[in-house]
């Protein structure tokens, strides 16, 4: 994946596209920087057709100054949403013009989609046998136009190694730090989301649809009990300990801290300890012991069983990752987009292991 030069991302920019979508791998890849400030990526922006303008969406078009020849200096292709996907979208049929412009896109290129992106991919059979999501309101549609595609619409993205999806919107800027976590590390990742003022990390098995994510006006959250528990990850956290905060039962405060984060406060508590373990992985000399214990997972056993689980390798192999590459990261898919990818980075083959319940 990215080495000695930068990793290049071309974005493909389709008639139709929304232009917030379109924006996001240019901002977060862009944003991306090494120890000494140089830049991690490099991205282009292209087109089917030879340079000119592209609709969109809005009430404006885009000029894009890359015809699809681009598409064959690509490490990675990203594919937005679209609007206007015409026979892809309607009959799972991709047109000659499209096909013609992937024909560019060199074997062993990593794949990513934006929302209804998906159906491209899946349309050129990129995502045959594979595990993929796109925006819950079109899941239906996509699973019946691609009955060889594993849909999962209950996730906010999935990581198959050299191809990866995301639903939409919001979930696309989850999926591009998500690739900056897994080609450079948590502390690469961690920076971009703060120059861009998002989270730094919301969990691929996260569920896209969330049937509260904002408490209603008279009802108490549990925004408050999460901010406690985040300062004591590395002492014992009950249950009721944390509903005590919110002045609620523990029945109440589970079904509440469901509605708002999509998961249980015992998957959420997980995933804050794997996220601090990381960190400290990354950016301490302490002891596998000491990482364990200040996580919160009490012994290095239990740390070592929740990251083999949640990221598929050990805590040494995770810090020798991020570590000896002085913050360039091998995480890299080597298929060649027909099914057979087998990248070798952590977070390789992330997918739903959380539903919405919905």
């Amino acid at each position: 994946m990215p080495g000695r030069h930068p990793h290049r991302v071309v974005v493909l920019a389709l008639d139709g596209a929304i232009p917030f979508e379109l924006g996001i791998p240019q901002r977060i890849f862009g944003c991306a920087r090494g120890p000494a400030g140089e830049p991690l990526y490099t991205i282009a922006t292209c087109s089917v057709r030879p340079p000119g303008p592209v609709r969109t969406d809005a009430d404006f078009s885009i000029l894009v100054e890359n015809g699809p020849e681009a598409l064959a200096t690509a490490d990675t292709v990203v594919v937005p949403a679209s609007y206007e996907l015409g026979p892809v979208y309607d009959e799972g049929v991709i047109t000659d013009e499209l096909a013609a412009a992937l024909s560019h896109v060199r074997p062993g290129t990593r794949l990513v989609s934006i929302c209804t992106g998906s159906f491209v991919l899946a349309a050129a059979g990129y995502l045959d046998g594979r595990p993929a999501t796109t925006h819950w309101s079109s899941a239906a549609h996509f699973a019946r136009l691609f009955p060889r595609v594993d849909v999962d619409a209950d996730v906010l993205f999935i990581d198959d190694g050299d191809v990866l999806t995301s639903a939409g919107v919001a979930a696309g800027i989850d999926l591009c730090l998500h690739i900056v976590r897994r080609d450079h590390g948590t502390a690469v990742a961690n920076d971009v989301a703060r120059r861009t003022v998002v989270p730094p990390h919301r969990d691929g098995g996260q569920a896209q649809y969330i049937q509260r994510p904002v408490p209603e006006p008279q009802l108490a959250g549990t925004a408050r009990a999460r901010a406690w528990a985040l300062t004591r990850l590395h002492e014992p956290i009950q249950l009721r300990d944390m509903a005590e905060r919110e002045s609620m039962s523990v029945r109440t405060f589970t079904r509440r801290f469901r509605e708002e984060a999509g998961i249980s406060p015992g998957q959420w508590l997980v995933l804050q300890r794997i996220e601090r373990a990381r960190q400290l992985l990354e950016s301490t000399d302490l002891s596998v012991d000491q990482v364990a214990r200040d996580a919160g997972f009490g012994t290095a056993q239990s740390m070592r069983q929740h990251l083999q689980s949640a990221l598929g390798v050990p805590p040494t192999v995770y810090r020798r990752t991020f570590r000896a590459g002085a913050g360039t990261g091998t995480g890299t898919g080597t298929g060649t987009g027909t099914g057979t990818g087998t990248g070798t980075g952590p977070d390789r083959g992330e997918r739903a292991r959380i539903t919405s319940g919905r």
